[in-house]
């Protein structure tokens, strides 16, 4: 067994979420949310380049040996994928690898909220699946696919860097693309997608300029596009997706958002009462006022939208992080930490009632 197999074995037995390899150090895991070391002597740098080497297509080696940076999936059969980025710190060069779970876990083993199915019975537009890194994005957004794929029969790419989650067809048809090694980037992927009747295209980061503008055309030319992004709730990612766009370009790009967002699911992660992680939710769907709000630049205006429609499945960060508090799920301390609006959580974080 490579001992990367053996790290990663000892990782999933624990119920770690990610495997972190440096020099000097011995190899840690992250464990609902904290990192603990394994017990296993610190690594040398001869012990690190056996170690990537041993498991990475020679190629891709040659690769990260020239870029000092790679990106790829790794499987192990019968325990699971694991997305990996190789990188180089300042002691040498370094590793982190995250678990992707074998079997798509569903939308009701996750407990998400209701409204989340809802907006996988969309037909177009453009929904952003929102979080930190570590937040489950990923995750949500196969639940998502998932259920698409079982219920409707539908033409789905994917475009990823790397591919993590693998769908079988069901009902549906599912075309996975990974950039690097079935196009040169994210950009001509999507312009590839354009052109193959798809009826939902999943973007899995959306990094680059390029990749928000195409995606925001797939959304307007009728395709339902599905894009993460680093941002904790909805006001911050329709700001983040307008300013990465030149000033010149903005009005525009808000029109055309305007016109095509479709929801917004941002997504944390709090460590659950008794161990454990749970997730926590901001929920922004489609609205009658939505698109003049954004058309008109009134971002702050989001959050009223979302508190005037909780009939509709809308909620917000702190009312989700409150029902957790009051469910006993969370600590006062977790919620304050996740809030937006941490006045409202401060009197319960310090131990006050009134």
């Amino acid at each position: 067994m490579a001992r990367m197999d053996e790290f990663l074995h000892a990782m999933v037995e624990a119920g770690g979420s990610d495997l972190h390899l440096s020099v000097s150090l011995p190899p840690k895991v992250r464990i609902s949310g904290e990192i603990t070391a394994l017990d296993s002597p610190p690594l040398t740098t001869e012990d690190m380049e056996q170690i990537l080497s041993e498991v990475c297509p020679k190629d891709q080696w040659e690769h990260f040996l020239e870029a000092k940076d790679l990106d790829f999936a790794y499987e192990i059969e019968g325990l699971a994928r694991f997305r990996v980025n190789y990188l180089c710190n300042y002691f040498g060069n370094a590793a982190v690898l995250r678990t992707i779970p074998a079997k798509v876990l569903s939308l009701e083993q996750l407990n998400l909220p209701e409204a989340i199915r809802k907006v996988c019975h969309y037909n177009e537009g453009l929904v952003f699946v929102t979080g930190p890194t570590g937040s489950g994005k990923s995750t949500t957004m196969a639940a998502m696919l998932d259920y698409i794929n079982a219920t409707m029969a539908k033409h789905i790419i994917t475009i990823e860097d790397p591919v993590e989650f693998v769908h079988q067809n069901k009902k549906s048809v599912i075309v996975h693309r990974e950039v690097g090694l079935h196009a040169k980037s994210f950009g001509r992927a999507l312009e590839s997608a354009m052109r193959a009747d798809p009826d939902i295209i999943l973007v899995g980061e959306m990094r680059e300029l390029e990749t928000i503008r195409l995606s925001l055309t797939c959304a307007s030319m009728g395709m339902l596009v599905f894009g993460t992004l680093h941002t904790n709730n909805a006001p911050k990612t329709i700001d983040r997706v307008i300013d990465a766009f030149p000033a010149q370009e903005q009005a525009q790009i808000r029109t055309m958002l305007a016109g095509s967002l479709s929801g917004v699911i941002s997504q944390l992660l709090c460590k659950k009462l008794g161990g454990g992680r749970v997730a926590a939710h901001e929920i922004l769907l489609e609205n009658e006022g939505l698109p003049n709000t954004i058309r008109e630049g009134m971002i702050s205006n989001i959050r009223s939208i979302i508190e005037g429609s909780q009939a509709t499945g809308m909620c917000t960060m702190d009312a989700t992080l409150r029902r957790l508090y009051e469910s006993e799920m969370i600590s006062a301390q977790e919620a304050y930490m996740k809030a937006n609006d941490k006045k409202m959580f401060l009197d319960l974080a310090e131990g006050r009632t009134n």
